[in-house]
């Protein structure tokens, strides 16, 4: 059956659109954080008293507020009180350093701070090092006392009278998010009150079919694209309940949540799942509720989608996303799981695969740089006309990474462009050869890059991860290899290290393990 799509009105206010959503469900679960539960009528007396507590502050339409909390309840309330409220949250990673939070409060000028209690030490850090326009703090769940201009997110609540929503436009910008920044400076990349509309209806109605029924749980955080869908934007369009944890997504704190919430919905990243499938602890299937898993950030191999589904009897939804298209436009279906593949394009979306010289590739099977057009696509990188220009070319989003398509139109991902490898002239896709590496019984991860041999060539270098007690020799693993791959794309060097570089959401920075082969040499 097809999900019909209308587009949001022109005047539109996404955390508005959520509360006349749920108007009815007044007295249903929406949040169970790490503290307690928050019902969608408390959801909403908060959000707008929230946005009321902003205008009282003096925040105009449009001004940012830089958004650095651990996954509660209260980020919830902070991220779609801003919206109601016109006022433009700025959501950032957790994981960074105060010298990143010092160039994001510069970069965004941001007027006020809403952070959790744990953090407020990295934010002072952060707000010493750089002259910064923040005149308010308000502490989520503060450790210790507060000082001028801070104030505890529960009274500011509580204590603020609630108002109507801004009469924002749903082109109007609403929010941020930052890219990783791992070839640079991260770049803000600003979002409309319409994406968020977009990506529910097309993704989590469309492709995942959320229901009210539904308990819904994400391993990736909030402040990820991927995360904000999964845990708020999806969840609340439906009118579902939403389990949020503060911690890392370690395989026993997952667990724990699977098991004490039996949450219906699991959204994770492939190395969270092989992490989870290696772990002694790994709940049984009648321990958990599981009907549907969803997987992005990186491509899920075939073997650990293949192996979940054997335990849990339920499939991994496997698909790509990015900051700039806020959420997955390529992915596989309920039903109709090719694990291996990213699927095909999710229904409102267009994706093609460019040649070099821009041609659109027409073979099947031949790697080509994905492009993809869709009404949830970025307005901008604040402040980068070049890289806006680069990335947003008319109505196609350029997405960086390499794909190949089979005649049944299901494509694969071939790598990030940065990672691809010419090896005797033709691409080979580091991810292909890794997702070959971790078939085998001992090896728990691997990442592959370029390695110029004494000729000056480049040749494939695996760094493996083995799983703990196992054993292998570097023949044993080129051996396994060429079995199963086109001779040219054996790696003609192995390391075995303890651990991978990666980032905050567990994706291999493999130019971190690029930079250490350069600086070896």
């Amino acid at each position: 059956m097809t999900h019909t799509v209308n587009a949001p009105s022109t005047d539109f206010n996404f955390a508005q659109h959520l509360i006349a959503t749920n108007a009815n469900r007044s007295g249903k679960t929406a949040l169970i954080d790490d503290v307690g539960r928050l019902s969608y009528g408390e959801l909403t007396e908060q959000i707008r008293r929230f946005a009321g507590g902003l205008k009282a502050m003096g925040l105009k339409r449009e001004e940012r507020v830089l958004l650095l909390m651990q996954d509660s309840s209260d980020w919830v309330v902070a991220f779609l009180g801003s919206l109601y409220a016109g006022v433009v949250p700025v959501a950032v990673n957790t994981l960074l350093t105060a010298e990143d939070y010092a160039f994001m409060l510069s970069n965004s000028r941001a007027q006020a701070a809403l952070v959790s209690g744990a953090l407020l030490p990295t934010l002072q850090a952060a707000m010493d090092l750089v002259k910064t326009e923040v005149q308010h703090v308000v502490v989520s769940r503060p450790t210790g006392a507060l000082t001028q201009g801070q104030f505890n997110m529960a009274e500011f609540v509580a204590q603020n009278n609630p108002v109507l929503p801004a009469q924002t436009l749903a082109d109007e910008p609403a929010f941020w998010l930052y890219s990783s920044g791992s070839t640079g400076k991260p770049k803000g990349t600003v979002h409309s009150q319409g994406n968020l509309y977009w990506t529910a209806e097309l993704y989590g109605k469309g492709v995942l079919a959320l229901r009210e029924s539904d308990v819904v749980f994400s391993a990736a955080k909030l402040f990820f694209a991927y995360g904000l869908g999964n845990a708020l934007t999806f969840p609340l369009s439906a009118g579902a309940s939403v389990v949020l944890m503060a911690e890392r997504p370690t395989p026993q704190a997952t667990f724990k949540r699977m098991v004490d919430h039996q949450p219906t919905v699991f959204y994770g990243a492939p190395t969270g799942y092989g992490g989870m499938l290696a772990s002694p602890d790994l709940p049984k299937k009648n321990q958990v509720s599981l009907r549907l898993c969803s997987s992005a950030g990186e491509a899920l191999p075939r073997d650990i989608g293949e192996r979940w589904t054997q335990h849990f009897g339920c499939e991994i939804i496997d698909g790509i996303g990015s900051t700039e298209m806020l959420h997955v436009f390529l992915s596989n279906r309920p039903g109709d799981v090719r694990y291996g593949t990213t699927g095909k394009a999710v229904p409102g979306y267009e994706v093609q695969l460019r040649n070099e010289d821009g041609s659109v590739v027409t073979g099947h099977n031949e790697i080509g740089d994905l492009y993809i057009q869709g009404p949830s696509s970025a307005l901008m990188y604040w402040n980068n006309r070049e890289k806006t220009r680069d990335t947003f070319q008319g109505v196609w989003t350029k997405s960086g990474d390499k794909y190949t398509r089979d005649p049944d139109g299901y494509y694969t991902y071939a790598g990030r462009n940065d990672d691809m490898l010419k090896v005797s002239g033709i691409y080979v896709s580091p991810f292909e050869v890794e997702a070959t590496l971790v078939q085998h019984p001992a090896i728990l991860e691997a990442a592959v890059i370029g390695k110029e041999d004494t000729d000056g060539l480049t040749k494939t270098k695996a760094f493996i991860v083995l799983k703990a007690g196992q054993s292998l020799t570097q023949d044993e693993v080129k051996a396994f290899v060429k079995e199963r791959l086109a001779p040219y794309k054996y790696p003609r060097f192995i390391e075995f290290v303890a651990e991978l570089p990666k980032t905050a959401t567990g994706k291999i920075q493999r130019f971190r393990l690029r930079d250490l082969e350069r600086s070896a040499h």
